[in-house]
């Protein structure tokens, strides 16, 4: 039996205490203990992050794990799956990388339906630079880079990714484990690009905790059908990152469809190199 404990690396954790990063640690050690039991082999599974505090987590779970650049997430856990589809690829950014930089990235990767899953570290804020405005943060926002309050609204990724073709959508909230581990494994089993918003409080510079515990809500199968696409962008439009009274949590959308790699690859696995083998073929091509 795996348990969350052997999971833990010999990396010192430096998030801030009250970090919303470390509920988003948990469930993923929890859902990949989980998986493990169920048949999951761990040394198929992929983290990998971009820049920021979010990235911190591919060095305190012991997986494997790749850290791109601020932005790129997306290419590389795209060539990660392409080259060795039997891999289990999750994607880590932060809402100023995949909502701002990378945000054509996180768009095409939506669009092509790349078999992985993607979770974002939403906490609103530039929290590693201390305190700017992100695409998500609410109009007003006074942060160090715009003390007199941010002229600009938010980003709502929850539309942007039911308009960019993903075929499972939702949002979980860190200060909900249990509920966002429920989330996290239906994505990691979902055949195709599945897209994970975690509104994640920055304790230091943007502590919302009180804001989302007020508001947060769930969306239950019997009275939500996540198969409908129209009401999917009702929820999303019940709260714009704004300042809304309540907000959905859950999966708003879900649909299976042909995956990227399904139809680039047409059933064709890459060749699987032996250990050693690939100097002598640079050597043979270079």
């Amino acid at each position: 039996m795996t348990t969350v404990k052997e999971l833990e690396t010999y990396a010192q954790n430096t998030w801030c205490p009250g970090c919303g990063n470390f509920g988003i640690l948990s469930s993923i050690k929890k859902v990949l203990a989980d998986l493990k039991e169920e048949g999951l082999d761990l040394s198929k599974v992929v983290l990998a992050s971009g820049i920021g505090c979010h990235a911190k987590i591919v060095d305190y779970v012991k997986v494997n794990s790749f850290y791109s650049i601020h932005g790129r997430v997306p290419p590389p856990i795209t060539g990660i799956k392409l080259a060795n589809p039997e891999l289990v690829v999750i994607g880590h950014a932060g809402d100023g990388d995949a909502y701002g930089e990378g945000i054509e990235h996180l768009i095409f990767s939506a669009k092509r339906n790349i078999n992985v899953t993607f979770i974002v570290h939403n906490n609103r804020v530039y929290g590693l630079t201390t305190g700017q405005f992100t695409p998500t943060s609410p109009s007003g926002f006074k942060g160090r880079s715009t003390p007199g309050g941010s002229p600009e609204d938010p980003l709502n990724p929850i539309e942007l990714m039911l308009s960019a073709g993903a075929g499972f959508v939702a949002r979980g909230f860190a200060g909900k484990p249990k509920h966002l581990q429920r989330l996290m494994k239906a994505g990691i089993k979902h055949q195709g690009f599945a897209f994970i918003d975690v509104l994640q409080p920055c304790f230091t510079f943007y502590n919302t905790y009180d804001f989302y515990n007020q508001r947060v809500y769930e969306l239950t199968e019997g009275e939500y059908d996540s198969s409908d696409r129209e009401a999917a962008f009702a929820r999303a439009g019940e709260w714009a990152y704004g300042e809304g009274e309540r907000i959905p949590i859950g999966i708003f959308y879900q649909v299976e469809r042909p995956t990227y790699d399904e139809k680039l690859l047409k059933g064709r696995i890459p060749g699987k190199l032996k250990p050693g083998n690939i100097r002598s073929i640079l050597e043979k091509h270079i």
